[in-house]
């Protein structure tokens, strides 16, 4: 195939899309048969072809245990499993304060929510609510004020960071508060929702801005982050519907967001508000906000230390040699790692509960934003990633979910109702990789059931279609979420 080279095992996965061997760019014909390989299930009486590789022939079809979300894309060579296997040892290493006789691995803080990637991400997967009288680790607190919301604040930065290097007192910390709201389901079934109240807690650098806004946010899956990288703008952009114009009651936007890598505005993709553009500024704001280590996009070495917090921008840094606490080396391998943790296979995709759930997702209209299938570009950053049918259930733009969910906070174009659709894949092994079911953006909800009916504003009339159906129906609903 002229244009790009597929590996075997792609080659192998994408039959449909050889038969348009000779074309070396995204022709009309391209086009055409690729939006036939991408046209949604009309018949549920079996799984679709190439379904059970959500991650097209990078999917993982390890052991699906606690290391479900560890493993490599599955088309990577050989001479390239190193770096990944290196980049693994960047993802889980602790970093240490400075001065130390580690230089590759100093400069921690000084403020900071977490000593290593691994922290937030366990075994590379799902964040969740801290346990009472424990600090949070995995889940994070932004903030923001002045016009808009969209600045700063003044004494503590964008994030709260609740631990800190000997000789600098941490920000402080957040308490939660939960109340218990029961929801009556069809069929005689109820269900109770929590909805959280977060509050700070013992801030050490005087009051924070009268007009602060603050957003809670769990560390979300990385499996997969490479392969959405990959999906062209043109087709995430194809189903935007900002106006409603099709009158389905969906009107997805997409973020606009300012690239620091590219010195443009560009789309965003990443995060739960879609407020980052590339893997490259999720990871480095990453490094910046949650661990205070520099990176060569955000080479200043005190992280999120604000003017007004002395002793932070004060502290000792670190400087593996090449100006940045995590050099662009280091950098890259963690990129190259992040870009190739794989998608797990899809499982029981063939059982009749599964296949029956899958039917009423569609019909319920929850395909309107969880966008079941696309093909990724033929000049993806990494081979692996390139021109691959994927299954992530999600359309990556923004969406009014309603005041239930609403945080008061925008972030680039999205407004403090909306939220990226988050991908599906994988989601049924959150329990066993991280040995919880906690999910939505601050792990309110305790169970996928919990998830769907949280859902409001555009996605408010196919919630209502999960309450009315059937306790059988929403069992077999709920099977197919845990086969993704």
């Amino acid at each position: 195939m002229t244009g790009f080279r597929l590996n075997a095992a792609a080659a192998a996965l994408l039959v449909p899309l050889a038969a348009i061997a000779g074309i070396s760019s995204a022709s009309e014909a391209e086009r055409a048969r690729i939006e036939a390989v991408t046209r949604p299930a009309t018949d549920f009486s079996a799984p679709e072809r190439y379904e059970r590789r959500p991650g097209g022939a990078a999917t993982s079809f390890a052991t699906p245990n606690r290391d479900a979300f560890s493993h490599p894309s599955a088309n990577m060579s050989f001479e390239r499993r190193l770096d990944f296997e290196v980049g693994d040892g960047v993802f889980v290493k602790i970093w240490v304060s400075s001065p130390s006789s580690t230089r590759s691995s100093d400069g921690l803080g000084p403020l900071f929510n977490a000593r290593s990637c691994q922290s937030c991400h366990v075994k590379d997967g799902r964040g969740r609510p801290p346990v009472p009288g424990d600090p949070a680790v995995s889940m994070v607190l932004r903030l923001s004020a002045g016009p808009g919301g969209r600045q700063p604040d003044p004494a503590y930065g964008g994030q709260l960071q609740n631990r800190s290097v000997q000789g600098v007192p941490a920000e402080g910390g957040m308490t939660t508060a939960w109340e218990e709201i029961p929801v009556r389901l069809a069929g005689g079934a109820s269900a109770s929702l929590r909805r959280p109240r977060y509050e700070l807690a013992g801030l050490r650098y005087g009051p924070p801005a009268p007009d602060l806004l603050m957003s809670p946010r769990t560390a979300p899956p990385m499996i997969g982050v490479g392969l959405l990288e990959a999906v062209s703008e043109r087709d995430i952009l194809a189903r935007a519907d900002p106006d409603d114009r099709d009158g389905d009651g969906i009107s997805g936007r997409p973020n606009r967001v300012w690239s620091d890598e590219h010195g443009r505005v560009m789309l965003g993709r990443f995060g739960w508000k879609a407020g980052q553009p590339t893997l490259v500024q999720q990871a480095a704001a990453a490094f910046r906000g949650d661990i205070g280590i520099s990176t060569p996009l955000y080479p200043a070495p005190w992280g999120d230390c604000t003017e007004r917090q002395a002793a932070c921008r004060n502290a000792p840094h670190g400087d593996d040699g090449g100006g940045a606490e995590a050099g662009e080396t280091l950098f890259d391998l963690l990129m190259f790692y992040a870009r190739n943790l794989a998608v797990p296979a899809r499982r029981d995709l063939d059982d009749p509960q599964v296949l029956r759930g899958k039917r009423l997702f569609y019909e319920s209209g929850c395909t309107a934003c969880h966008t079941p299938k696309f093909v990724t570009r033929r000049d993806s950053i990494g081979p692996e990633q390139s021109f691959q049918l994927i299954w992530p259930y999600t359309d990556l733009l923004l969406h009014d979910m309603g005041p239930g969910l609403a945080d008061g906070r925008p972030e680039g174009e999205a407004t403090g109702r909306e939220w990226r659709t988050p991908p599906l894949w994988g989601i049924g092994l959150t329990e066993a990789v991280n040995g919880h079911s906690f999910f939505l953006h601050d792990g309110r909800a305790r169970g996928l059931l919990e998830a769907v009916l949280w859902h409001g504003g555009e996605a408010e009339a196919a919630k209502q279609k999960v309450v009315e159906m059937t306790n059988e129906e929403r069992e077999a609903l709920l099977a197919f979420l845990r086969s993704l």
